[in-house]
């Protein structure tokens, strides 16, 4: 049997369900309808869904078919009506039957009236509202010691996966030996690598040269344009995606809970990091991106607060990545908070892309069987109301750069030190290199002003030599005159 692509919409009295069916046989099609299940058999198609409320068949339900476009259209009433059904487009969900669905221990309730059940809900909807993410929780554990070794994965579900991965464990995680490194351990490795990874001089260098990380930090990814009240529509590829998602429950503790919730954010930071620094396109190393800056996936680290796992995002950030800038991480959280504030839908939408992403890069796909298939589907019952509690608080957390570990105050200060000391520097060195030249510049005209003078004197020194060689040349000729008588007159005697 094949499970026709279909939808759900609603009003204030009734549930309308479409379905895609262009191949049915019509003559042959069934529809089944008890409280909140609803049944849609035409061959070769059927449709179980568990609804989040009970319809009813009284004689007011309808059904059409389009035989040009092979789509149903059924309505059927509200057993309440005004109720309104959450999660009609959490596929997975109303997928899911009944008896695959888990149940936690409830304390029973003995409803007397409706308004006794309706102050019961509000009650449950404050508690829920009140949640303290800060509070530091008590590391899950398990009540069995397994064979297989230390427990990891999506709510510490798995272990002994890695035995068999043998030299592609390196290729998909950090951590080394994951079978036997325990929690406590996990984090100190983490936190040592991360140290000795911390760059000083990429991460001044990405502080003074950020033209292109302040171009980034402008740009608008798709969550922006997401509001509290904006309906996420989801593709048919992402719509193809849930319906092949497991359908299963959760049994969880409070604890683990919140590890869960505290665990999307790191991995909702790697995504968005990714993202952001992409521009919205993806790359042959998102993947690589996504899975190292998330300790969840490149550590298996669970956390048990707010303020740990926030520190570990900015430290990851500003440790593995070609842009290490503080604000950038910032904005990034920022990302982070605006994601869990559209609501579960915004968040499954971010989750079904990173499953994409990282079942398109090997090995790194096994992490969808650790973690991420599981968060999409876990995430479809998860509390609307508590996932945008948890987007507040976390806006609220308050980290400072001493926080972080790297003495990041210390090396911006000594680097706008350097920098003054080398504008000064290089200040002086002009104001150096002018005096010289406008020194030179007096000496060259000082000279240029004694060659004129000795010019002048040269020349009257000339003109004296010739009246004293014109005397001595009349002398001359006057001796060679008195010679010449004197001779003449010899030979005359």
């Amino acid at each position: 049997m094949l499970t026709p692509d279909f939808q759900l919409k609603q009003d204030e009295n009734t549930l309308t369900i479409i379905i895609n069916a262009p191949h049915a046989r019509v003559t042959d099609t069934e529809i089944f309808i008890e409280d909140d299940e609803f049944r849609f058999h035409s061959k070769p198609y059927f449709l179980r869904l568990s609804l989040p409320g009970n319809i009813v068949e009284n004689g007011h339900e309808k059904a059409e078919y389009n035989s040009d476009k092979g789509v149903f259209t059924i309505v059927v009433p509200k057993e309440t009506p005004g109720e309104v059904f959450e999660g009609l487009d959490m596929l997975t969900s109303l997928l899911t039957p009944k008896s695959q669905k888990l149940k936690k221990p409830v304390i029973e309730v003995i409803k007397k009236d409706d308004e006794e059940e309706s102050q019961s809900v509000e009650e449950e909807e404050e508690e829920e509202e009140e949640f303290d993410w800060q509070v530091e929780q008590k590391p899950y554990k398990e009540q069995e010691l397994s064979l297989d070794g230390e427990k990891y994965g999506f709510a510490n579900q798995k272990s002994g996966i890695f035995k068999r991965l043998q030299d592609e464990v390196y290729e998909i995680v950090d951590l080394p030996d994951p079978e036997h490194c325990t929690p406590i351990d996990r984090r100190t490795l983490r936190e040592q690598a991360e140290g000795e990874k911390f760059d000083p001089d990429h991460y001044i260098a990405d502080l003074y040269d950020d033209d292109n990380i302040q171009h980034l930090m402008q740009y608008d990814p798709p969550w922006c344009y997401s509001t509290k009240d904006a309906t996420v529509e989801f593709t048919d590829e992402e719509k193809e995606k849930m319906k092949n998602l497991p359908k299963k429950e959760y049994l969880l503790d409070d604890a683990m809970v919140t590890t869960l919730y505290l665990g999307l954010i790191d991995i909702l930071f790697g995504y968005a990091y990714t993202v952001r620094t992409n521009e919205g396109e993806d790359n042959v190393e998102s993947g690589w991106t996504i899975c190292k800056l998330s300790s969840t996936l490149s550590w298996l680290e669970t956390f048990n607060s707010l303020e740990d796992v926030v520190l570990s995002c900015l430290r990851r950030s500003l440790s593995y990545p070609l842009y290490r800038h503080y604000e950038l991480s910032k904005l990034v959280l920022h990302d982070v908070h605006r994601i869990l504030a559209a609501g579960k839908q915004q968040v499954l939408r971010c989750l079904l892309d990173i499953h994409k992403i990282l079942g398109e890069s090997y090995p790194r796909y096994i992490l969808n069987d650790l973690y991420i298939t599981d968060y999409c589907v876990w995430i479809q019952t998860a509390s609307n109301k508590r996932i945008k509690n948890l987007a507040s608080v976390l806006e609220k957390v308050k980290v400072s750069k001493e926080d972080i570990g790297f003495d990041l105050v210390t090396l911006e200060m000594n680097a706008a030190e350097t920098k003054t000391d080398k504008s000064d520097s290089e200040e002086a060195l002009v104001n150096s290199l002018k005096a010289v030249s406008l020194k030179q510049a007096k000496d060259d005209s000082d000279d240029s002003d004694d060659d004129s003078n000795d010019s002048d004197d040269d020349s009257g020194e000339s003109y004296g030599s010739s009246d004293d060689d014109s005397d001595q040349n009349s002398d001359d000729i006057d001796s060679v005159q008195s010679d010449k008588v004197q001779n003449n007159h010899q030979e005359q005697i």
